[in-house]
């Protein structure tokens, strides 16, 4: 098999087991990937960039063939810039095809080169997602079974000081 590059783009707000599922797969696919961690001002962040990168390289470690970077704008220009024309998503449950095959076709409409890889996670997690993990641990539920130690702590820091999880 001839591996390549790829980019994982999301807002991993914060990173759950699903994500990190689909990062360990891709990895056995493309020889490097880049997760490009988004912005994402629309849905209103609870961890910022910065946070969201330090848990995704504290959770990761030293992998040579990762690179964490952050993605402002549109992710066809990311992908000019770094040359890399594959796009990994996430696909938990058909509700999320309708979204993600829009987006690939309109990423292709903008770069003619970019193709999605759509990757469905691990069983176990395809209920999961940081939206529905937010909401848990706002109302003081257990989300230790769904993230990394790393994402526990950042959500014991938020209530250390006095920030909402939203």
């Amino acid at each position: 098999m001839n591996k390549s590059r790829a980019i994982y783009p999301g807002s991993f707000d914060p990173v759950h087991f699903g994500h990190l599922d689909v990062i360990r797969r891709s990895t056995h696919l493309f020889s490097d990937l880049i997760i490009a961690v988004a912005a994402s001002n629309s849905k209103g962040p609870l961890f910022t960039v910065e946070e969201r990168m330090a848990m995704l390289r504290e959770t990761l470690g030293d992998d040579p063939a990762i690179t964490i970077l952050p993605l402002e704008g549109l992710l066809v220009d990311f992908a000019r810039e770094h040359g890399v024309f594959t796009v990994i998503r996430g696909l938990r449950a058909v509700s999320d095809f309708e979204f993600e095959f829009q987006m690939a076709l309109m990423n292709r409409k903008l770069e003619p080169r970019l193709e999605t890889v759509y990757l469905t996670p691990k069983e176990d997690y395809t209920y999961l997602s940081s939206r529905i993990m937010k909401e848990v641990a706002r109302f003081g539920g257990d989300v230790s079974q769904l993230a990394p130690r790393q994402v526990i702590q950042g959500f014991e820091r938020l209530r250390g000081q006095n920030r909402e999880i939203l």
